[in-house]
């Protein structure tokens, strides 16, 4: 069992590493005069931006506590949602993302505007607000917390998160989403260089690839796992995994407000197929370092606990605090993107739509104000997850029930030009609160036993009965007024003629078709 003490140049290296990340903040919000600086970035960010802060927005939020957290207690499986999202970020990118682009919406329920109506808006707006909150900054809090519950033991849990709240807060009030995309960058990078340390050191360590398949518990070292399993049965890989992964990374605005900061819809697509390949090394890099660290502790009592403790006992002096100071960085960073999003979705979708004009001065002012509520919300819920046995189980059960209903609406929407508004509307507001019921009463209060993968797809076929259904009894819309915003063959084919006379390495169809062919051959080698 490793010793978590920082020596004093860890602390120090912490020390800088935090203000340097508080000075970027200081420095980048002073070019923010406007909420679409404050917000977007001004539209301006190329696309290795793009790509390591969608990666960072989903590594540092409750990856690198809860992959290699999973790893350690399951083994590999919870690598199914990192795999099958480089297949959805590949769909994304050839049939979703130019719609959002060209469109030059602000938020994700301004494109339902468009799509459907202003009702739809609304109602996926308090959505999103709701489930930042309680789902993405309560999850980063929790992780953040856990790491600092190492270095400072004696300081309650909660005292802890309350430091985070006030960090990120304070962060993302100075700098906006241009700050959060710079130090993302920073973060992952030096996180994904941190992982493979590990990695390799704990391989020597093993001394074999035997020794590394041996170290995972039983049926652990496969990437589908019988049916009947409690954390990820193969089934629902189909019927959960595949659906969460669209939620999260073609409809969450907090992950989406990085796509439409980019400076052009070609940016936009060579920075998510750049976060597409970087999921894939997460099995090297977080979860199977979890699984091996069951040959070095095999009766860790929170699981949670085990990249941390790698981290302490194989990372020298020095880079030790480096990497723990980058660790709770991207946490924060999580936490700042969550802030920035849910605010932005106040201000671009109540605020500007309602009552008298404002300046842009008055709106920043209320965009920051509206960070500090978030701030304390998220704080005050992040400790109901120690009810939960990983960070990751309680993410993906909470996203399993009440989000398949944006999937239904926003995928219903971008391809099938008869969906209707009405639909659209009330499929959210029916079942969005169904699914929240039927988390609370399966997974808080145990009234019943379903595996959350299962529910996510009850909750899935209980939307598009609701959707399809509304649809077929309601008005059909005027198709031409929907071609900006639903997908078309004609279209597709126009843009088949322009991608001719590019070069195979310029043609974003080719690479997005050679990611998903390594995708599934590397996927291959695990089942």
């Amino acid at each position: 069992m490793p010793e978590f003490e920082l020596a004093t140049i860890d602390l120090v290296i912490v020390g800088l590493y935090v203000s340097m990340i508080l000075a970027i903040g200081f420095w980048v919000g002073r070019k923010s005069k406007d909420s679409e600086s404050y917000f977007l970035a001004g539209r301006g960010m190329i696309w290795p931006l793009v790509g390591f802060s969608l990666v960072s927005a989903n590594l540092s939020g409750t990856s690198y506590i809860g992959l290699a957290g999973a790893g350690y207690e399951d083994g590999i499986a919870v690598w199914n949602y990192e795999w099958m999202a480089t297949l959805v970020l590949v769909f994304f990118a050839l049939f979703i993302l130019p719609f959002y682009l060209r469109s030059r919406v602000s938020t994700m329920p301004e494109f339902l505007a468009c799509r459907y109506d202003k009702r739809s808006r609304y109602a996926f707006s308090i959505f999103s607000v709701f489930t930042a909150l309680f789902i993405d900054s309560a999850g980063a809090l929790f992780a953040g917390g856990i790491v600092l519950k190492l270095l400072f033991p004696e300081v309650p849990l909660g005292m802890l998160i309350t430091a985070m709240a006030l960090l990120g807060g304070i962060y993302v009030i100075l700098g906006g989403l241009r700050a959060v995309m710079i130090t993302d960058t920073i973060q992952a990078v030096l996180l994904y260089v941190a992982g493979a340390v590990i990695f390799f050191m704990l391989f020597r360590e093993l001394g074999s690839w035997d020794a590394v398949r041996e170290a995972a518990p039983e049926d652990g070292f496969t990437v589908f796992k019988p049916a009947d399993d409690d954390f990820l049965p193969w089934p629902g890989v189909l019927t959960g995994v595949l659906w969460l992964g669209f939620y999260y990374w073609t409809t969450n605005h907090i992950v989406m407000q990085k796509v439409l900061s980019a400076k052009s819809i070609d940016h936009g697509r060579w920075g998510v197929l750049m976060a597409g390949f970087l999921q894939l090394p997460l099995l090297f890099l977080l979860i199977l370092p979890g699984t091996m660290g069951r040959a070095l502790y095999p009766d860790l009592s929170d699981s949670d606990l085990i990249w941390p403790m790698l981290a302490f006992d194989f990372l020298p002096i020095g880079i030790r605090g480096l990497v723990l100071a980058a660790l709770v960085a991207a946490l924060m960073s999580t936490l700042d993107s969550v802030l920035n999003g849910a605010s932005s979705l106040v201000v671009n979708d109540f605020v500007k739509t309602h009552g008298k004009q404002r300046s842009e001065k008055q709106i920043l002012l209320i965009s920051r104000s509206m960070v500090g509520v978030f701030m304390v919300a998220a704080g005050l819920w992040a400790p109901v997850i120690l009810t939960f046995d990983g960070i990751v189980e309680y993410f993906q059960s909470f996203l399993g029930y009440v989000t398949m209903p944006v999937v239904v609406i926003f995928l219903g929407g971008l391809f099938w030009y008869r969906a209707t508004a009405t639909a659209a509307f009330w499929t959210l507001v029916v079942a969005a609160p169904i699914g929240l019921a039927g988390f609370l009463a399966g997974e808080i209060f145990e009234l019943y036993q379903l595996q959350f993968l299962y529910g996510a797809g009850v909750m899935l076929l209980l939307s598009l009965a609701l959707f399809v259904g509304i649809t077929l009894f309601s008005e059909p819309p005027e198709r031409e007024a929907l071609k900006e915003y639903v997908w078309s063959r004609e279209a597709w084919h126009e843009e088949s003629r322009e991608l001719a006379d590019k070069p195979l390495w310029k043609n974003y169809r080719v690479l997005a078709g050679l990611l998903a062919v390594v995708t599934v051959v590397w996927v291959a080698l695990f089942i």
